[in-house]
């Protein structure tokens, strides 16, 4: 009980003994000024941790002025207070980056890029993301198609990726599978330029049974219900054929993609759907099986087609205007003849 007792009073006593250096406040004198800015000066280039001291001292005890020393300080104290959360920031934004942490990859990447906003990096990392975690497709997109432009404009890949093409390829790849759900037509274009570059994605099984999924969703359904609408149970025209001809000229499309995937797929069950597929597609289209095996074992070696042109009808010649028929002449009016001259 005793100790207790003295350990109040030691307490009680250190609690006085505190109480007048806690009312010596600073004032803002001219001394006060002078000495601050010194330190400050002194230390601005070289030891930045003492300069931010004395700065944040200043701007406390003196934060309405603004004359010469005031400006410098609370310029000086803003600046360093951004960086240095900017820094911790980064930090926390690798950290995110190393531990795979793609929600939060894109949560910290949009901080850094506010403050740094040709940050090419933080762009591909946050663009890369939805591959990791594709809850984060659709808000990753745009980051993606904005480090695409930095790179086309020659901003720097590494060291995030080994080469130009492998950078561009999983850029594109990851905005044609934010488009894939919701606009399946818009994600055709990312996906074939991602097939075109020279990367490891360009032998992904996935990337093109993707593709083959973006025609069936996107093109090929559209045109298939106009086609019913329009043509459903009507004699064959000519605009009748012409629908069914651009339509096939998709299947045919959706058939090389589809192809693409089965060729690279290496998995044997994985292979054996793939190729149900794939046999039971281009029989619909072809009315037979004949020339798939050759197709097939030949189909890696070609270029990927780009997107299908749509044809239309030829435009019927011109009427020809017939000639203006010219007016006639105006007969020429009769001079009334003259009576004969009597003679003497």
């Amino acid at each position: 009980m005793k100790r207790i007792i003295n350990l109040l009073t030691l307490t009680a006593t250190l609690a006085l003994c505190a109480a007048p250096a806690l009312a010596q406040a600073k004032e803002c004198t001219d001394d006060f000024k002078s000495a601050t800015y010194k330190k400050w000066y002194d230390n601005r280039k070289d030891h930045q941790d003492i300069a931010f001291q004395a700065a944040e001292e200043y701007v406390t005890v003196c934060p309405n002025d603004d004359g010469p020393y005031g400006t410098a300080l609370k310029k000086f104290y803003a600046a360093y207070k951004e960086a240095s959360g900017l820094t911790t920031i980064k930090k926390q934004f690798e950290e995110a980056f190393t531990k795979k942490n793609y929600a939060d990859q894109i949560r910290l990447g949009k901080q850094v890029v506010a403050a740094e906003p040709d940050n090419t990096a933080a762009y591909i990392i946050m663009g890369v993301a939805g591959l990791g975690d594709p809850n984060q497709l659709n808000e990753a997109a745009p980051f993606a198609k904005k480090a695409i432009e930095g790179i086309e404009a020659g901003k720097p890949f590494a060291p995030l990726f080994t080469t130009k093409d492998t950078a561009l390829a999983y850029l594109n790849n990851a905005v044609a599978k934010a488009y894939l759900k919701s606009a399946p037509a818009d994600a055709i274009p990312y996906f074939l330029k991602a097939a075109k570059l020279e990367s490891d994605l360009k032998k992904n099984p996935q990337l093109y049974l993707d593709l083959a999924n973006a025609y069936a969703e996107g093109p090929i359904a559209k045109m298939s219900e106009e086609y019913k609408a329009k043509y459903a149970n009507q004699t064959e025209s000519p605009e009748s054929k012409l629908a069914v001809d651009n339509l096939n000229q998709f299947i045919d499309r959706q058939i090389d993609a589809l192809a693409r995937a089965t060729a690279l797929t290496t998995n044997p069950t994985g292979k054996k759907t793939l190729m149900d597929l794939l046999t039971g597609l281009y029989q619909d289209r072809n009315k037979a099986t004949t020339g798939l095996d050759t197709m097939l074992a030949g189909v890696l070696n070609t270029p990927i087609p780009d997107m299908p042109t749509m044809m239309t009808l030829p435009t019927p010649p011109a009427t020809p205007t017939p000639a203006a028929t010219p007016a006639a002449s105006p007969m020429p009016t009769p001079t009334p003849a003259k009576p004969p001259t009597s003679r003497p």
